[in-house]
Formats: structure tokens, sequence, C-alpha cells
């Protein structure tokens, strides 16, 4: 498989994943309204290099359940600790966002909360509800917790009938317990199974490269993902948060990215976002239909 060793301090990152500003009216209207009414997404929260061309679109990400979360998980840039108390007019407050902003295509993510009962699933519910009453017209993706496997807290979410609920199995199965630490591969596709076999319309799912995986792992995760009956998948560039997360081992090419592409569409995909830009919610508006 064609990489770039990962040489921060001689090369820096390579010129296919720099990105520039976001730009444009679109995108200075919704960061004015932003900034003025303190609304939280996760586009200007996690820096997302996506963020222009995302808001232009009319798509934006939300997340819910605070910003601390009860899980350590090798990636992922947010805080570890114990979480506030659940905020019970958070679901009004996002649906509110929304319908400022004017978001034709919203996706809903939280941080992991195994400190509650019932995993936060109950809040999930209500949001996805509020957002409904308020803006009709706006479009759902769900990017869900495994919530343990928790059937009766995963069937909230399908009560609530969001159009596209994804659940990211993030690696392949070798890496799963560095990577994710307290999650299970088997079963994050478990999870994924379920909520096909179950009514959901079209379910989703991401993975990173760069952490180690081997060519055949890459392609044996995107065989499981499509045998849980997973439509979409989006695989990106891992890139890490901080000194204190797991390091890059290497840097994909734009054209294995597209190999991968190709595999997946092969194995029966609908839609694949493959790209070393690419994040969980990219292009999220076209995962719908």
């Amino acid at each position: 498989m064609e990489t770039v060793e990962k040489d921060v301090k001689r090369e820096g990152k390579p010129k296919w994943i720099r990105v520039k500003l976001p730009t444009g009216k679109k995108y200075t209207e919704l960061r004015g309204l932003v900034d003025r009414y303190q609304l939280n997404t996760i586009c200007t929260s996690g820096s997302c290099p996506n963020m222009g061309e995302c808001w232009a679109e009319g798509t934006a990400t939300f997340m819910i359940l605070g910003n601390i979360c009860t899980r350590s998980c090798g990636f992922c840039g947010v805080k570890t600790g114990r979480p506030r108390n659940v905020d019970w007019e958070e679901p009004e407050k996002v649906a509110q966002s929304i319908k400022i902003m004017k978001i034709k295509h919203a996706v809903i993510t939280s941080v992991d909360r195994d400190d509650l009962k019932d995993m936060g699933s109950i809040i999930w519910n209500e949001t996805i509800k509020a957002i409904r009453r308020l803006n009709p017209q706006t479009t759902l993706e769900t990017l869900i917790p495994d919530f343990q496997g928790n059937t009766t807290n995963i069937d909230r979410i399908i009560e609530a009938a969001p159009e596209v609920v994804s659940h990211n199995l993030e690696t392949v199965r070798r890496l799963t317990r560095e990577v994710r630490v307290q999650a299970k591969y088997d079963q994050s596709l478990a999870v994924l199974s379920y909520l096909k076999k179950n009514g959901v319309k079209r379910t989703k799912s991401g993975i990173m490269l760069g952490l180690g995986e081997k060519e055949e792992e890459v392609m044996e995760t995107l065989h499981d993902l499509r045998n849980a009956d997973v439509e979409v998948v989006t695989i990106g560039q891992y890139l890490q948060p901080s000194k204190k997360h797991l390091p890059v081992k290497s840097f994909i090419t734009p054209d294995v990215f597209k190999k991968y592409e190709t595999f997946a569409k092969d194995l029966g995909f609908r839609h694949v976002e493959s790209g070393p830009l690419v994040r969980s919610s990219y292009k999220a508006h076209k995962h719908v239909h």
C-alpha cells in the first residue's frame, strides 16, 4: 500500500491534507450567527477542514450531552472525565440553533455517557423530535455511540426515525482495543446490523486510516460493514489531536483512498466518501437519498 511515513519535524504534513481557510458569503453569514447566538457546532469546536464547504451546502453538525466523555479513546480530542448533569433543555436549544442557522441537513452526535442509566438515549430521542417539530423540512443524520449494545437504548433512536443512523467503526479489528479502548469491534457491527434489521432506512459508518492498519485489514473491515448491511461508508485520514494521542503512523495518498473507494463501491455500498480530508459528516446531505 502506498503511504507517506510521518516525520512532522522534518517535512510537516503532505500537501494533499493542507486546506484553505473557509470563505464565501454563506460561511460568513453562518459564522456570524454561530458567534452571535453562541451556538455549539462540532464544525467550529472541532476546526473541521470542510466547514466552509458543508455550511455552503446547508449542513452542520451539533454535539449533545456535553463535551466531556466517559471514554478515553486514543484518537479523540474530546475531554475525558466525569460529565456534568444532563441539560434537559438541550433538545430545544439544538432545535432552535438549527432554525436560526436555516440548516437543511443536520448531523447530531454526542459524547459517550456510560455514567447514565439510559446512556443518554432519552435526550437523543427528545432532541430528534424537537428538531422535527421546529424544522420539519430539515433532514437528519444521527451519529450515535454504541450504547454498550443495549437494544432498549438503540430502540429510542429507531423510534425517532432519523433519515440516516451512523455509528463509526473507526479502525480495523486488530487496532480496536488500542484505538477505541472501551469499545468492541464486533459490538459495533452488531449495533449497525440491529439498526438495519429494525427499520432504519439508511445506516452508515466510518473508518480512519494512518494508524498502522494493513491494506488487507482495511478491505476486511469494509467487507464486515457490508455484511452488516451498512450502505454508506466514509474513509479518511487520522490526524493526531495532541501529543497525548496516538501518533500518525502514515499519511495515506489520494491514490490509495481512491483505490479503497473503488473497492467499497464494488462491494455494494450505495455511497462512499474516501479521501484524506473526509470526515464522518462530509457531504452528509448526499447520504440521505
